[in-house]
């Protein structure tokens, strides 16, 4: 038998995913389900899934599936995106349109700053590498959530983000689990242009919010932008701000999150 599920499909900065209202908890999907729903042409068509569920320790909690129906790693425009939905069915927000979610047995705080306009606070970072030669040119790594190699590029736009990246997301002798793939270019002592191949879409992703924060903390700290707070263009063409603390540990994301449309799919 099958049944109708209402869905929103959100952008965050160029992110697209397919959200659930799942607070009853009535909701049940396989792997497949969701990589259904996800493939591009023949699905809804997104690079990840996100199930919003209650939480005893919070307003609600964000279930997040990649693309590939996996369960993901934290993803920081996913994060972004939640907060928003959130908002949209009626969570109860604090008067400074404050919200607390929790998110692969984290717990997060967030913000509503403007209308489709969202600040997420980030994790600390953790696991700083440098120079890791991958027989392709050398890298920098750090995990902000979830793990990110990141390549410095003068001339982005003509980077392969998805043969090159697709190489180094699979390099799990040096990095265990696979890693996101970041490539960078500083504009500005307080700006940069990403593009990212994200594990789990497989792709190149239009933005990537804990690329966007990896990116703007090691360029940071190898002394190319000096200002705590970046610009950080994705391929979209949306920029997203990442504001920090000159240690690091408290690290803000902030950008756009939208409902694109809304619809109803079916679940078996």
């Amino acid at each position: 038998m099958t049944a109708e599920i209402p869905f929103s499909k959100l952008s965050g900065a160029g992110n697209d995913f397919v959200v659930i209202d799942n607070r009853n908890l009535t909701i049940s999907l396989s792997q497949q389900e969701i990589a259904g729903m996800c493939r591009r042409r023949t699905g809804i068509g997104a690079d990840g899934l996100i199930l919003i569920e209650p939480s005893a320790s919070a307003d609600f909690m964000m279930k997040y599936h990649n693309a590939d129906g996996h369960p993901g790693s934290m993803c920081g425009n996913g994060g972004r995106a939640a907060v928003w939905f959130a908002h949209s069915i009626g969570i109860p927000f604090e008067q400074d349109g404050g919200c607390r979610f929790e998110a692969g047995g984290n717990p997060y705080r967030a913000w509503i700053t403007a209308s489709e306009t969202v600040r997420l606070q980030m994790l600390e970072p953790k696991g700083f590498r440098d120079n890791i030669e991958t027989g392709g040119g050398a890298c920098h790594f750090v995990d902000t959530g979830s793990p990110h190699a990141i390549f410095y590029t003068t001339g982005l736009d003509g980077v392969d983000v998805v043969g090159r990246g697709g190489e180094v997301r699979h390099r799990t002798d040096l990095f265990p689990g696979g890693t996101n793939v970041n490539f960078i270019e500083v504009t500005a002592p307080d700006s940069i242009s990403l593009r990212t191949f994200e594990r789990g879409v497989e792709d190149e992703t239009l933005a990537c919010g804990t690329g966007a924060v990896a990116s703007a903390l090691m360029s940071h700290r190898l002394g190319m932008t000096p200002s705590t707070t970046i610009q950080v263009r994705v391929q979209s063409g949306d920029t997203l701000e990442v504001r920090f603390s000159s240690d690091m540990k408290e690290i803000f994301l902030t950008g756009p999150a939208r409902i694109v449309y809304r619809g109803t799919t079916t679940s078996s």
